[in-house]
């Protein structure tokens, strides 16, 4: 079995909240997820006392030893960002912990901590938009991806601010264990399953006024009830009681993004289910999704994901999939 060691660090001034995403998701106790769960530890950057923002201490499991046993290691945001230098124990702690193939993801902050290690030269990385400008000047070779939730290049991850945290974590959970295990943890979080990594992280009005959340609500409940059909703007513009022009500015301040992308966003989330928990065909998922066709599926997976539904099945199917291609 895969390494289910994860172990957060903490350090003096530590980012409470993103430590607390880091223990909710894979430190409290699951017995109901089976003995191949993940196991978790707290490895103390410096010596203690360590002082947590709220005014409370942590206690940790050990120190940077803990990251020569990690399969996972966690960054939960750093102290200042660029104002407080890296300790050089730790740079060298997690080059090591990296070339043996241990899986390394930050919070927030976090990023400046593995670009410090020289961990995300070449490749994407996001943070808080925030500290966007900061992290490109810094590291010039880090290509920074200001307007996403989070991002995955395989071995290196890194989320935007705060609550996008829970985002990449329930994200590494779909990846080691499937939709149906992340969906149950995402409600015990009370939060959406599944956000796309490149969804935008700035939403200019994520909470709309109460008169459109009950136009928008009940609709995003209909348009996801329908995903097979097609849903012209103009269609759901009346069905909300807009004009097009508002529609389509208050939709976009509502969910950051057009009713296209939206609707595409949610096929393929669909699709991604069907491919994980039946036996469908792929020329079946496309038809139920809205996709049409299995040519028009496959551009998107591979467009949006990187791969085909038919590797994406091999990857993540929880059962024996029906012959159909891919």
């Amino acid at each position: 079995m895969p390494n289910r060691l994860v172990v957060a660090l903490a350090y003096d001034r530590l980012c409470t909240f993103e430590f607390g995403i880091v223990t909710e998701v894979f430190g409290l106790p699951r017995p109901e997820m089976g003995p191949d769960w993940y196991r978790f530890a707290v490895c103390a950057v410096e010596p203690g006392p360590l002082r947590a923002t709220g005014g409370f201490r942590i206690m940790a499991d050990g120190g940077l030893d803990l990251l020569e046993e990690a399969g996972t290691i966690v960054i939960p945001g750093w102290r200042g960002a660029l104002s407080e230098p890296v300790p050089p124990a730790l740079v060298a702690a997690l080059r090591k912990a990296h070339a043996r193939g241990a899986r390394l993801m930050s919070i927030c902050s976090g990023v400046f901590v593995l670009a410090a290690a020289g961990l995300l030269a070449g490749k994407r990385a996001t943070t808080h938009w925030r500290y966007v400008e900061q992290l490109s000047e810094a590291y010039p070779g880090v290509r920074v991806e200001p307007n996403v939730l989070y991002v995955d290049e395989g071995s290196v991850l890194s989320s935007a601010g705060s609550a996008a945290g829970i985002d990449l974590c329930l994200h590494v959970v779909r990846h080691d264990f499937g939709a149906e295990i992340a969906n149950c943890i995402a409600r015990r979080l009370v939060v959406p399953p599944h956000r796309e990594g490149g969804q935008a992280q700035f939403v200019e009005r994520p909470v709309p006024p109460p008169r459109e959340g009950l136009r928008f609500g009940p609709l995003f409940d209909r348009m996801r009830a329908r995903l097979a059909e097609e849903q012209p703007v103009d269609a759901l513009a009346a069905e909300a009681g807009m004009s097009r022009r508002t529609f389509l500015r208050r939709f976009k301040a509502a969910t950051g993004m057009p009713p296209g992308e939206w609707l595409l966003a949610e096929r393929l989330l669909r699709a991604r289910e069907l491919l994980e928990t039946t036996m469908h065909s792929v020329d079946d998922i496309a038809a139920a999704t809205g996709f049409g066709s299995p040519a028009t599926l496959r551009h998107h997976f591979r467009a949006r994901l990187g791969t085909s539904p038919a590797a994406y099945r091999g990857r993540f199917a929880q059962q024996k999939a029906a012959p159909g291609g891919g």
